[in-house]
């Protein structure tokens, strides 16, 4: 089955997903749910800072939502009034760049005369492993399923009975686990954004030669902000003894530190798992992009009999193509964002649909 096969035309329900709720500019087309193009736009002009500056992204957002669009759906084949319905992100997110995002896919609506479908940005990273790709095997989880749902802004265990219901089992009462990545790789001078360059140091390190001290947190939540000063004072105290410590053991200090962030996600995860029941486990999110954490959910798994879905490195950033999905399936349920819709910097918990 390929998408320019003219005998599919018929009755297609044709998907083009805007999102731009931090850093990243990105549209992507999905036809009943298999995908034809996804563009990104990557904005470079923040790693001098060593984080996102809003302003500077709301500028960026600017510059590259035309373009991106247009590429998306011609990279797609289609013509812009062949799209069914337009899926663009409310947030949460930054206020400026949802707002871009927003009015781009307002104006379009307007413009093609097509019906608005609003998506809750987490929604999208946690129904990722349900984009089908011509020429692969598209393995989908079946429901219902865990989601360990794991970024720069949250970590949370999502339990996901419907692709419209989901039910946060746990998530973290203060940082979320890609600000500790972000947190150590700034400490120790390794560049922004942390998680890819604490991951490839990482692997070159001993894991065990270092511990960092775990909370104690109740429940199924999380709590990163303690490892973090752990992290900082144990470089603290080293260096006062020899200034070269961090760096003639950086690789060490990753490996021990991701260790210890890497065990505090999989305690909570194999937790649920047994309370729950549920055998079916998905991850999601940027930091679902670290090797250690892929190889640590497909051990678990091997070990404990579960059925692992990991998403491809180019769903687990934020991408148009996972909020084409979930808008598909907003859809398809007969939802539609009226055209005075505001975007949202913090959504609390999950618009259920149904």
């Amino acid at each position: 089955m390929h998408p320019h096969n003219a005998d599919i035309e018929y009755m297609s329900d044709i998907i083009l997903g805007i999102e731009s709720s931090c850093d990243d500019t990105s549209a992507a087309v999905i036809r009943d749910g298999y995908l034809l193009s996804n563009v990104l736009a990557s904005q470079d002009v923040h790693k001098a800072y060593g984080g996102v500056v809003p302003v500077l992204a709301f500028r960026a957002h600017q510059l590259n939502i035309v373009p991106v669009v247009s590429q998306a759906v011609e990279r797609a084949g289609i013509r812009a009034e062949d799209i069914t319905a337009i899926a663009f992100t409310r947030g949460p997110g930054l206020l400026g760049s949802l707002l871009v995002g927003t009015s781009f896919a307002k104006g379009m609506a307007i413009a093609l005369d097509k019906p608005l479908v609003e998506v809750n940005h987490l929604q999208g990273h946690i129904l990722a492993n349900f984009i089908k790709q011509y020429d692969h095997e598209n393995a989908c989880p079946e429901f219902p399923y865990l989601c360990l749902l794991v970024s720069g802004g949250n970590s949370q265990i999502v339990k996901v009975t419907s692709p419209l219901e989901f039910e946060i089992l746990g998530q973290t009462i203060d940082d979320a686990v890609g600000e500790a990545f972000d947190k150590c790789s700034k400490m120790m001078g390794l560049g922004y954004p942390g998680g890819p360059v604490v991951d490839r140091l990482a692997k070159e390190g001993d894991p065990d030669r270092f511990r960092f001290a775990k909370p104690h947190v109740p429940g199924y939540d999380y709590s990163f902000s303690g490892i973090k000063t752990s992290l900082l004072y144990f470089v603290r105290d080293r260096m006062a003894l020899d200034p070269e410590f961090m760096e003639k053991n950086k690789a060490d200090i990753c490996a021990g530190f991701q260790k210890a962030l890497i065990e505090i996600l999989m305690d909570k995860l194999i937790k649920a798992a047994r309370d729950t029941g549920i055998r079916e486990i998905t991850i999601g999110g940027g930091v679902s992009a670290n090797s250690g954490l892929r190889a640590a959910v497909t051990e678990e798994g091997r070990k404990r009999g579960w059925k692992t879905y990991l998403p491809e490195f180019k769903f687990t950033t934020d991408n148009a193509a996972m909020i084409a999905i979930a808008g598909y399936f907003h859809y398809l349920n007969g939802e539609r964002t009226p055209l005075d819709v505001a975007p949202v910097s913090r959504i609390a918990g999950f618009h259920n649909a149904g």
